[in-house]
């Protein structure tokens, strides 16, 4: 399946996570929806380190990642085959900074299709925020 079909295939907004304040996609969703290996987006934003500070890209502590992989029922506990470090995430401005670093038709169309959803995912918390607040 070709990144443009996972994009549509894929409910991005049910990606987005709530960290520190902030909406963020874990590296491994941003990497699954690009095409890419983790590392490789990982690897990237390292080496382009000036073009991405704290609030586009910074890595979970250990109670945040515990908090998403309760939330996400994940049971990997990084042993077995699972993840050995602590996972990156990347706010929309992280995003779009990794859509030019990332220079693929496939990647411009992918970062429209995360955009989109960041924007929804805004709009639908101003619109109903306060009713969670209640």
């Amino acid at each position: 399946m070709s990144a443009n079909e996972i994009v549509k295939h894929t409910d991005i907004k049910s990606l987005i996570q709530n960290v520190r304040g902030m909406q963020v996609l874990l590296d491994s969703d941003v990497a699954m929806l690009y095409g890419y290996e983790t590392k490789q987006i990982n690897r990237t934003a390292s080496r382009n380190k000036d073009r991405f500070p704290e609030i586009f890209r910074f890595k979970l502590t250990e109670d945040e990642a515990a908090n998403l992989k309760c939330q996400n029922g994940t049971s990997s506990d990084g042993l077995h085959g699972g993840r050995r470090y602590l996972p990156y995430v990347y706010s929309e401005q992280g995003i779009a900074m990794l859509s030019g670093l990332l220079k693929s038709d496939t990647a411009v169309q992918v970062s429209i299709g995360i955009m989109q959803a960041f924007v929804e995912m805004r709009r639908f918390i101003s619109a109903y925020g306060k009713a969670f607040e209640r």
